[in-house]
């Protein structure tokens, strides 16, 4: 068999597992779920297929074995899809590949927050220095910051109205 064949048949397990879960089972525990790879072994006789599950730990496995005890009915629904000689004996596995994302990412807020503050600081000076000897307008000045995005530069007190300017009425 071609690797070719192999990838379609994920694809099309894919589909249909991930139409059923939304559309078709009624089980209470199996919510929030979503297939994020299938893999199909070359035979042909047994799919892995990784979900992600929204939730804790506890969630996470009750989803599982919700998902475990409907793969019956899920196997029919791939074999009325596919046209094989064996339908994929499916194998449900919990994929922590967002979970770890989600972790790295928090771990880099807590770690760079330093960082970004030293970045937006040298950004301000180099902005300053080179605004420094141009004449300011009434309104806020637009640069463009060293690494290419715009910025809005700071506005003078004395381009902003003062309290005994501004107008009087209901605020």
């Amino acid at each position: 068999m071609s690797s070719r064949r192999v990838l379609k048949a994920a694809q099309a397990i894919r589909e249909v597992v991930s139409m059923a879960i939304i559309a078709d089972l009624k089980d209470p525990r199996i919510k929030d779920v979503t297939v994020t790879l299938v893999e199909v072994a070359p035979d042909m006789r047994q799919a892995k297929v990784h979900v992600s599950v929204m939730g804790d730990e506890t969630k996470q496995s009750l989803c599982i074995r919700g998902l475990q005890s409907s793969a019956g009915y899920l196997q029919q629904k791939v074999g009325n899809r596919i046209d094989t000689r064996y339908t994929p004996r499916l194998q449900f596995v919990l994929d922590k590949g967002i979970q770890h994302s989600l972790l790295v990412t928090r771990i880099l807020e807590e770690v760079l927050p330093a960082e970004r503050e030293q970045q937006a600081q040298a950004a301000a000076k180099s902005v300053d220095s080179e605004v420094g000897g141009s004449a300011r307008s009434d309104t806020a000045d637009s640069s463009e910051s060293p690494n290419g995005t715009a910025t809005v530069g700071e506005t003078h007190e004395s381009d902003r109205e003062s309290p005994d300017e501004s107008v009087e009425g209901p605020v």
